[in-house]
């Protein structure tokens, strides 16, 4: 017989799951994937059968609405994700909190810090690229912040879909544990349901918007191909987990029960990633993936969450684990922030204790007190005003005084901890910018004080020598989208420069400084000897710091001189010798020193750290690094020959080439200083028809050759100025 369920939301909320704690009835999940994978348009489809929405509107859709998670202009427009969009729905008895995130590497922050603050997630994939370059950058976020996932294999009505396909390069690019719950019916333009292995159902998806789901016994000609992945799907999980392997082992029959309890603890304990398929497009596929959220996904008590107690001479920190009790303390860490008609809306996701409208919280960042007056539940941009929040939930506040990256507790000062911050990557593309009229001064510098308390990863700094005004971010579209963010919300016409690359400068190896500055100049001179070493500072890929240490025995420096070198060396690290670009990955290690009882001073020793740093850093084995980006191309068959010497000649090297269809595929690492006009050069060769994507990767090395070249250009510019 079958069965047909009409999703609305009032008939998915079983009475006795109110019995249960409210924290243990929410999942904080983001969608996350590839640009152009179809996350937003999955989001409509959720918002759609959760009862939110009664309209499915399409990313840059014909009737000019657009999604409903793109709700800036901008994104409308563009038919792209640029910042990340909250929303909350109710599905079989769980509050639903749904973070719609970009999939252009250009807005990778703003996946940074939804994934901080998120229990789980689902990864997109599509069904015709499988595994492609910010899919790895994606998994390698969620990893960061152990977040566990399940992954939806989209777009299964495109030609040339292949789930199987998609799902081998998950386990060979990612090296995820990963198997299949459901098999299409279907394939390409005819893919119209899907055979759930764990229940050994047939679903098929019916009605105007796919709302009304069929269930039905599995077609018999799927039936062979349902019991091979089924065992395929127990043979995996067996692998992982010794109950499962123990039934399979004695052919003991396996419940659906104890096959989604397996599932369910090893998504948790990151062990194994179910599969889900469809195509949210044609509105397939998507009721099915929100129950495996439902099944799977930890709610917010089955997430460890740590942080740091500070002591009250805020001298030590103690890490702690916040626990979803609303008896507790309140604990919220701010993660987002946005401007609108009623001033600053701050993002926050609640990890302890309990909020009421009135309340007061204190900023440990600002150590500021302030009273909570208005709070709401987003749905994108439409505010639901609310009374009270408790651990797990996630709400926004009004004209509460913060950056994102805050952490803001109850009350006042006698309960002081920290959330743990989230990984903030370094800018790889710096513009200069000017307003056309020297009367939009004011709202300039307005408009960059807010896109910087927004977005740690927008960088404003002002060039001392040309005076200008540069600004840094993950890539070009990154700045022009400011730039044009600057014109519609502050009415500034403003005049950008020439893109530049952020080099950075290093050292290779360990060099000692035995340094002594003096000058005599009729008065009191200056006196100060340093002595110590400069080494390379060994930290993981992509990760840049600087590091001062004291090792100094006894009084040979007095401690105010210590400081003053200290301040030398960080100063100095700011512009390198070579190019003036930072210096980064330097240890600087003072062990002793003279003063002399007249000349010495902290302005002296500051000096003899310049000048010590310096000399030390051209003896060090100077290097400068460069970005260095991820790139994949797609291009017709017959254009391959072209994309790979076109690559070559950027230096590029090529990591996998494979072919998809009638498209060839060439993922390759080329220097970010390479690829600038590379996109009108591939719409040359291939009619049009080629596309890339490229993300930042790591810093590397530049070659001997171009050494000269960027440190010419360097020379040039300071003769110009």
């Amino acid at each position: 017989m079958n069965n047909i369920f009409r999703f609305k939301s009032f008939m998915r909320t079983p009475m006795f799951w109110f019995s249960q704690p409210m924290h243990k009835l929410i999942r904080n999940i983001g969608v996350s994937a590839h640009i152009d994978s179809g996350k937003t348009t999955f989001s409509e489809r959720v918002l759609y059968y959760g009862g939110r929405i009664h309209e499915i509107h399409e990313v840059k859709g014909a009737d000019s609405a657009g999604a409903t998670m793109d709700f800036m202009e901008l994104e409308k427009e563009k038919g792209i994700t640029i910042q990340s969009a909250a929303t909350h729905l109710k599905w079989k008895g769980h509050q639903v909190n749904l973070i719609d995130t970009p999939g252009h590497v250009d807005f990778t922050i703003e996946v940074e810090r939804a994934l901080r603050v998120l229990d789980g997630g689902v990864l997109l994939i599509c069904g015709v690229a499988g595994v492609q370059p910010q899919t790895l950058t994606v998994h390698k976020q969620m990893s960061r912040y152990k977040v566990p996932r399940i992954i939806f294999i989209n777009k299964l009505d495109r030609m040339g879909a292949n789930p199987w396909s998609a799902i081998q390069s998950i386990r060979k690019r990612l090296s995820l544990t990963v198997a299949a719950v459901q098999i299409p019916i279907g394939q390409d333009q005819t893919f119209n349901g899907l055979v759930d292995l764990i229940k050994m159902k047939a679903y098929f998806f019916e009605g105007l918007k796919g709302e009304d789901v069929k269930e039905t016994e599995v077609p018999e000609r799927y039936m062979e191909e349902a019991k091979e992945k089924r065992q395929e799907l127990i043979e995996t999980l067996g692998s992982i987990d010794p109950e499962i392997e123990d039934l399979y082992l004695n052919e003991q029959p396996i419940s659906e029960e104890k096959l989604k309890a397996s599932i369910r603890k090893n998504c948790q304990d990151h062990k194994f990633y179910p599969v889900f398929m469809g195509s949210a497009y044609k509105n397939k596929g998507v009721q099915l993936a929100l129950d495996g959220v439902v099944d799977y996904l930890p709610a917010p008590e089955e997430k460890q969450n740590f942080g740091f107690q500070i002591s009250q001479d805020q001298k030590e920190e103690k890490k702690i684990e916040f626990k979803t009790d609303p008896k507790l303390p309140f604990v919220g860490y701010a993660f987002k922030l946005e401007e609108n008609k009623f001033g600053q809306l701050t993002y926050v996701r609640v990890y302890q204790g309990k909020l009421k409208k009135g309340d007061y919280v204190y900023n440990m960042k600002t150590k500021k007190r302030v009273k909570v007056a208005r709070m709401a539940k987003m749905h994108a941009n439409q505010m639901e005003e609310i009374n009270d929040v408790e651990a797990g939930d996630i709400f926004a506040v009004f004209g509460v005084d913060c950056s994102s990256g805050d952490t803001l507790v109850y009350g006042d000062m006698n309960y002081q901890v920290l959330c743990s911050s989230m990984f903030v990557p370094q800018p790889v593309m710096s513009l200069s910018i000017k307003p056309t009229k020297k009367e939009y001064s004011a709202r300039f510098q307005k408009a960059l004080s807010k896109f910087q308390r927004e977005d740690p990863t927008f960088n404003v700094d002002m060039d001392k020598e040309s005076e200008e005004i540069i600004i840094s971010g993950m890539g070009e579209l990154h700045l022009q989208i400011y730039a044009e963010r600057m014109r519609r919300e502050f009415e500034i016409d403003v005049q950008l420069g020439q893109p530049t690359v952020n080099y950075r400068e290093t050292i290779t190896q360990k060099q000692q400084f035995d340094y002594l500055h003096k000058k005599q100049t009729g008065g009191a001179g200056q006196y100060a000897k340093v002595i110590g070493y400069m080494e390379p500072l060994q930290l993981e890929e992509g990760q840049f710091s600087n590091q001062f240490e004291n090792h100094v025995i006894g009084t040979s420096i007095p401690n105010e001189y210590i400081t003053a070198v200290e301040k030398g060396f960080y100063e100095s690290v700011d512009k390198g010798p070579l190019t003036g670009y930072p210096v980064v990955n330097v240890r600087f290690v003072l062990e002793g020193g003279e003063t002399h009882v007249v000349d010495s001073s902290s302005n002296a020793f500051m000096t003899a750290t310049k000048y010590a740093f310096a000399q030390t850093f051209r003896q060090a084995g100077p290097e400068i690094l460069e970005p260095v980006m991820a790139v994949e191309i797609m291009v017709p068959a017959p254009s391959y020959q072209q994309a790979m010497v076109g690559i070559a000649k950027r230096r590029g090297s090529v990591t996998n080439t494979e072919s998809r269809g009638d498209m060839f595929v060439l993922n390759a690492d080329v220097p970010l200083s390479q690829m600038f006009g590379y996109a009108t050069e591939l719409r040359g060769f291939t009619s049009g028809q080629g596309e890339f994507s490229l993300e930042y990767k790591r810093h590397d090395p530049v070659p001997p050759n171009e050494i000269e070249t960027i440190i010419a250009k360097f020379k040039k510019q300071k003769r110009g100025q």
